[in-house]
């Protein structure tokens, strides 16, 4: 049975020539994966460099309590890893019988026998096996038997290194830019816009409406300045508002981006994502439609200045 999980971008055969290696969630594929992906490359001594994470994550299977908020889709994972240097993206199915296996089997069955490994890096930090016993020192042991030589690395950040955790506290503290400079790129979200309430087409600011999925890192509730950015590639600056519209006493939490400038867009059905540049105020439930109008002007205004525009 196969150990590789099928997705669009990413790679299922076992290969037949050797390969520098990187074994890692990636969640959000922040600056420190990046360093790490480049890092392989140098190592590489010109061999084609495969990028392996994990579906779902781990702690999804062995603590499901304990899973983290997720940064990206596994598609946008695969396309984030291709575009920073990998030339092929492998992603383990994890499952309670993967989860089992010892540090040795992990190397055997992946590294060794299916990947053909010559050089490996992983970040200082990466544990893997059983009860996650197996660490980098295992890691270079057995890589002297395995025919593989080993590289552990520091994921860069000075004081405080980059990781996906740094990258979740700071979005659920609305710390969109701090995020930014963690992951290299806004953070974002990810969904198929449905017809909402079309309150907005009706106030003069037509939105593109997504669920939230509590899954995933998502902003308190609040407007945040952005970009919609369409399945063609295409970017759209927006007024973004992140909750569950108090003034008309909403219940299911969405993000609402209004396009600037547009109000001639039918996104109804197509998969966005939201680029969350940085927030604008907190979430208000507004005595009336005036106030409210004037205050979305007022968020346009903003946005604008805050992407530059």
């Amino acid at each position: 049975m196969t150990i590789w999980r099928d997705f669009p971008g990413a790679s299922t055969t076992a290969r037949d020539e050797p390969a520098a290696v990187t074994v890692g969630n990636f969640d959000g594929v922040h600056r420190g994966h990046q360093h790490v992906i480049k890092r392989t490359r140098e190592l590489s001594r010109g061999l084609p460099v495969i990028a392996v994470t994990f579906e779902p994550h781990p702690l999804a299977v062995v603590a499901p309590d304990h899973a983290p908020k997720r940064l990206a889709t596994t598609e946008r994972r695969v396309e984030l890893l291709l575009a920073a240097g990998a030339d092929e993206v492998r992603i383990l199915d994890f499952t309670r019988d993967m989860a089992a296996w010892t540090p040795q089997e992990f190397v055997d069955r992946v590294l060794r026998d299916e990947l053909r490994a010559s050089v490996v890096a992983v970040g200082e930090n990466f544990r893997f096996g059983h009860r996650a016993t197996g660490d980098t020192t295992f890691l270079r042991h057995t890589g002297e038997q395995a025919g593989f030589t080993v590289d552990a690395l520091h994921l860069d950040g000075g004081a405080e290194p980059y990781s996906s955790t740094l990258v979740r506290a700071h979005v659920a503290a609305g710390r969109m830019r701090d995020a930014a400079e963690v992951l290299g790129r806004p953070h974002e979200v990810y969904g198929v816009v449905r017809k909402g309430d079309q309150r907005g087409r009706e106030l003069g600011f037509p939105t593109a409406n997504v669920p939230v999925d509590e899954a995933y890192a998502v902003p308190p509730d609040g407007v945040y300045a952005g970009w919609v950015v369409r399945s063609d590639g295409q970017r759209l600056p927006a007024a973004i508002s992140v909750g569950t519209n108090p003034t008309f006493d909403g219940v299911e939490r969405r993000v609402e981006s209004y396009v600037l400038d547009r109000t001639d867009l039918e996104l109804y059905g197509e998969a966005i994502r939201v680029e969350l540049v940085d927030g604008i105020r907190g979430m208000v439930k507004y005595d009336g439609i005036d106030p409210l109008i004037a205050q979305m002007n007022d968020d346009v205004v903003r946005t604008r200045e805050l992407l530059g525009l």
